[in-house]
C-alpha cells in the first residue's frame, strides 16, 4: 500500500533530488539514505520487507574501512541498488 500525503511525496522527491545532485555517487547515496531514514522515522514513508532488504544490500555496497575511498564497483553497485530503491519507494 502506497503512503500518501505531502510528507510522503516530499520525501520521495527529496530522495531522488539528492541522488541526482552533482558530486560523488557514494556521497549522494549516503545523503539520500539519511533522508529516507528520516522519512521512515517520521512516519512519512513505510519501510516494508523488500525496502529493508535493498537497504541492507546498499549498506554492504557502501561499507569501507577508515580512509578507504569507494569508487568503481562499489559506486556502480550503489547506483544500481538505489535505482531499485527508487522503484520501491513509489509503492512505500
Amino acid at each position: 500500500m502506497t503512503t500518501t500525503g505531502a510528507a510522503a511525496e516530499s520525501a520521495r522527491r527529496e530522495f531522488s533530488e539528492i541522488l541526482a545532485r552533482k558530486g560523488h555517487a557514494v556521497d549522494n547515496v549516503r545523503d539520500a539514505v539519511a533522508r529516507l531514514e528520516q522519512a521512515f522515522a517520521e512516519g512519512a514513508l513505510t519501510r516494508n520487507p523488500e525496502i529493508a532488504g535493498v537497504l541492507a544490500d546498499l549498506t554492504v555496497a557502501l561499507e569501507q574501512n577508515e580512509g578507504q575511498k569507494l569508487g568503481g564497483k562499489s559506486a556502480e553497485a550503489a547506483r544500481f541498488i538505489t535505482r531499485r530503491l527508487e522503484q520501491l519507494l513509489a509503492d512505500a
